[in-house]
């Protein structure tokens, strides 16, 4: 276990927040708010309480960051209106914002979505189009402050035939993208994607390869959770994965990931606090 994965360095966020990356493993709670999510659709769509009350059981579980999306990634999930996502999701966040002071995210890749949720109340624009669908929303992060998650994606591209060549070839296009819209470099994280255009093989390659991704030089954020490849890789039937799941945490907390994005908090803490223990007796060892 490399001991560099415990050095610290700031996040800077929306609203003269910031988050310290890098000593601990940060966890970031999912809050979908939408009707077809794979795991928790439905659960939540239109009942801003009962989605609220959600997020503050995760926040006292131990996440730092609720991640509000209103809509779903999934492979063939229908795309929603961009009024119709807002609807969702700006009601979620004005209310969590009114009743802790946790770290928000909001999951889009509309720019629009985006600075209306950092308007009300988010700290965090997650885009899981690393800018490249609407580059706007790198601008939105550069006159707001907000933190800027740059994620992966396979989705609908011509793909490199090597994992890791192809993250440094997409992601170079979307840091460009944030550069020249003025995004300071202490705003950015990236997200190598896991799912989303990739196979099992290709998930489980790169999850022992994000390592690699160190070069780029910025914290890593983490999304297995319950993905397809966690929950075909166990071959029988839970549908939830979320042991699975904690065990994809720990090697990739091992490999350099700062922030790691799950449904489940608990089982994800205690398997990442035995890592960052470990991970702490090695720096103090050297």
């Amino acid at each position: 276990m490399p001991a560099e994965n415990v050095r610290s360095r700031v996040w800077n966020l929306a609203h003269g927040r910031s988050l310290e990356l890098g000593s601990q493993s940060v966890l970031m709670g999912i809050l979908n708010v939408t009707p077809d999510s794979f795991s928790d659709g439905g659960a939540y769509r239109g009942d801003v309480s009962r989605a609220v009350d959600a997020a503050l059981r995760m926040i006292e579980e131990g996440a730092a960051i609720i991640d509000v999306g209103g809509e779903s990634t999934r492979p063939g999930a229908e795309p929603v209106e961009a009024e119709e996502e807002r609807r969702r999701v700006l009601p979620v966040i004005e209310a969590l914002a009114s009743r802790s002071d946790c770290l928000i995210s909001i999951d889009t890749y509309r720019s629009e979505t985006a600075r209306a949720a950092v308007q009300t109340g988010a700290h965090i624009v997650n885009d899981v189009w690393g800018a490249q669908r609407d580059p706007a929303i790198a601008e939105v992060a550069a006159t707001t402050g907000a933190g800027l998650c740059l994620m992966h994606t396979g989705r609908e591209r011509v793909r490199g035939s090597d994992a890791i060549a192809d993250q440094f070839q997409f992601l170079e296009t979307s840091l460009r993208i944030a550069a020249d819209a003025g995004v300071s470099t202490a705003q950015i994280v990236l997200d190598p994607g896991f799912g989303f255009g990739k196979d099992a093989a290709e998930n489980i390659n790169l999850m022992m390869r994000l390592d690699e991704l160190k070069a780029f030089g910025y914290p890593l954020l983490v999304g297995t959770s319950r993905k397809r490849f966690v929950r075909s890789t166990l071959g029988h039937g839970e549908a939830d994965a979320d042991v699975a799941t904690a065990a994809t945490s720990v090697l990739l907390r091992e490999r350099g990931a700062a922030i790691f994005r799950v449904h489940r908090i608990g089982p994800n803490r205690d398997a990442l606090a035995m890592v960052d223990a470990g991970l702490h007796a090695m720096a103090m060892a050297k």
